[in-house]
């Protein structure tokens, strides 16, 4: 019987709903996206119930628009990772709005955490730098600066999640309260080495263990929904992981020392470590990478806050072009960047400087400088970030990394691709699916249900549309080292 797995790909702007064959092919998609909320300088929040309610929206069109007769669906999701939530057990209603991942609330909690000297027992412990980009701070600051959540938590009223457990408890009408490991391995409060939720960083970060969720591998079964009523029989949820990890799945990444990058609103580049969680060099992070067929593979991760992130506030804030997409063709009718180099540090600067003081610049303006310039250097910044990551890894993996999967809708932009490959004097390989992360869980949702036995399986399905490789290019490391001097002017300052 034909097998349809509808994929949810729960994004920082966005929720996607990706209708999926058991070849793996997208049959039909459908996207709604969500307010993103500023209310003070470095406060970033979204409306959980807003998403809950979007996520459903999604379903429905693509089940309007699919045209599909069939009742053989199932349901796996894909996260924004690190966002948190907040909510009452008895009433199913969030505390406020979810803390997102790009938040710096917590900033001030962490220097002093840090200055404390608490920094190598949390990265022995959960394998993480002290940091607001993970979920830990933001939930503290929801318990101590909400009227009455201190003491609902310590009463056990309250419970807390990523969106991913936020999304499986609405679906499940309260019946599970549940994440996965990759999710829980990006809180700052769960132990990969014992693969619990650790109770010394539930105290440090004074968190009632009533609130965790459940922790299941990624290719479990979560539950079952009929998605507010929109099928007549409850469809199965099974497999469940963030979305960098998605994208590690997706991109077959599944040998030692194979990696990928994710291009979205921020990017994360994650690199296949194997069965052994090892401490992660100077500058990244060790993460769980995926689980399946009762074994847990880890990663080496840095995350940038800002790629995607910089292009829709060109083409929103500043309204320079009227969608991303229009600035590949600017951006080639100049021979350069003119000079300019734009830091994207709109939240602070992630791995490897982990710098969440720092705001974003641009360097070297004049009167000669043009909108392609600004728009070209913009692009650039997203390669030199990648770059500033992927030589880390290199060096700590042994050497220059074979290639690199590519993944995410700036792939579509081939000066960026080009630029990147050369770079990063690595080829970039893109792939026939966009959506890595969606198909990542894809993956999952059929290991959890018995439709593949075996990585093996799987793999073929993985069909590589381009690879970008490097060019010859002696400016290159003109062009890099005045990026570096950019950064550093401002981690200097």
């Amino acid at each position: 019987m034909d097998q349809r797995i509808i994929a949810i790909d729960q994004s920082t702007s966005s929720t996607k709903a990706l209708l999926f064959d058991e070849q793996c092919r997208i049959v039909a998609r459908t996207n709604v996206d969500h307010k993103q909320y500023y209310p003070q300088t470095g406060w970033v929040e979204h409306d959980a119930e807003e998403i809950y309610n979007n996520m459903i929206e999604a379903i429905k069109l693509l089940i309007d628009n699919s045209q599909f007769t069939i009742d053989n669906f199932s349901l796996c999701i894909t996260n924004q990772r690190e966002t948190a939530v907040v909510w009452s057990k008895a009433t199913g209603k969030p505390i406020s709005r979810a803390v997102v991942w790009q938040d710096t609330r917590g900033a001030e909690l962490c220097r002093q955490l840090r200055t404390e000297g608490k920094t190598d027992m949390v990265m022995a412990k959960s394998g993480l730098l002290i940091d607001p980009n993970f979920s830990a701070s933001g939930v503290k600051w929801l318990l101590d600066n909400i009227e009455g959540a201190r003491e609902q938590a310590q009463r056990g009223e309250l419970l807390m999640g990523t969106i991913d457990t936020w999304l499986v408890w609405r679906l499940t009408d309260g019946k599970v309260h549940a994440t996965d490991y990759t999710n829980a391995s990006r809180t700052m409060l769960f132990n990969i080495h014992s693969m619990q939720w650790d109770d010394d960083l539930l105290q440090l970060f004074d968190i009632p263990r009533s609130l965790m969720p459940e922790v299941k591998p990624c290719d479990a079964i979560y539950g079952e929904t009929t998605c507010e009523g929109l099928f007549s029989n409850p469809i199965q949820i099974a497999g469940v992981l963030g979305d960098s990890h998605g994208a590690l799945v997706g991109q077959m990444c599944f040998t030692k020392g194979s990696g990928k990058v994710t291009y979205g609103t921020g990017s994360s580049v994650m690199v296949n470590i194997g069965e052994e969680p090892k401490p992660a060099p100077a500058g990244l992070v060790t993460s769980v990478g995926y689980s399946a067929f009762g074994k847990t593979y880890y990663g080496f991760e840095g995350n940038i806050y800002s790629t995607g992130a910089t292009l829709k506030w060109i083409a929103d804030q500043l309204q320079l072009v009227g969608h991303p997409s229009e600035m590949e063709a600017l951006a080639t009718s100049v021979d350069d960047n003119g000079g300019v180099y734009i830091v994207p540090a709109f939240s602070g600067l992630g791995a490897p400087w982990w710098q969440s003081n720092v705001k974003g610049a641009v360097f070297g303006l004049t009167f000669a400088t043009t909108k392609a310039h600004f728009l070209r250097a913009a692009l650039e910044s997203i390669a030199y970030q990648i770059k500033d990551l992927v030589d880390v890894m290199a060096r700590a993996t042994g050497g220059r990394l074979k290639d690199i999967c590519a993944d995410g809708g700036p792939t579509k932009n081939q000066f960026l691709m080009q630029f990147q490959a050369t770079m990063l004097e690595t080829p970039v390989v893109c792939t026939e699916v966009d959506d890595a992360s969606a198909l990542g869980a894809v993956i999952m949702n059929g290991f959890a249900r018995g439709l593949w036995k075996s990585f093996d399986e799987v793999i073929p399905l993985r069909k590589v549309t381009k690879v970008y490789q490097p060019e010859d290019d002696a400016q290159r490391f003109s062009f890099y080292q005045q990026w570096r001097n950019a950064v550093n002017q401002l981690i200097k300052n």
